[in-house]
């Protein structure tokens, strides 16, 4: 009666049904002294289980140093760059903006208008690029209701 309860749990173990239970009850049985010789077959199966239990990882690993020094020389460099590549982009940006000059009532009124010209146009360059923005928040906005619909 043991016997087939053993062949049974086989069966059911390689097809992956078994419980733990019935995983434990396995390797109690193969690794024992009494198994029928022609289970003896499946006995290393169960036997590495428990050989596997007590084996323990005991060598070192030696840690190389020169990867370490590396990696910082690295680090430090794309730092460096990022911070040049910052640097350039805001002496860039910077560069680029129209400059603007007060006027006063002894100015000449033709000067005058110039300069207010400049400055009306330099406003009317960043009002442009907020209206821009806007425009994409509000296609934004229209694809949201669209996929949303409320």
């Amino acid at each position: 009666m043991a016997l087939d309860r053993i062949e049974n749990l086989i069966e059911k173990y390689f097809n992956g049904e078994t419980s733990i239970a019935e995983e434990n009850e396995l390797k109690v049985y193969f690794t024992s002294t009494n198994v029928a010789q022609h289970l003896e077959q499946y006995q290393p199966v169960f036997g590495y289980f428990a050989q596997a239990k007590t084996e323990q990882f005991k060598a070192t690993i030696p840690i190389q140093n020169k990867n370490r020094k590396r990696i910082l020389w690295l680090s430090v460099a794309a730092s460096v760059v990022v911070m040049l590549g910052i640097g350039t982009f805001m002496y860039n940006q910077t560069n680029d903006e129209i400059e603007f000059e007060g006027c006063n009532a002894n100015d000449n009124p033709e000067v005058v208008l110039k300069e207010t010209q400049k400055a009306l146009d330099l406003v009317s360059q960043k009002i442009n690029t907020g209206v821009v923005s806007i425009g994409y928040i509000n296609e934004y906005n229209n694809s949201k209701n669209r996929i949303f619909k409320q």
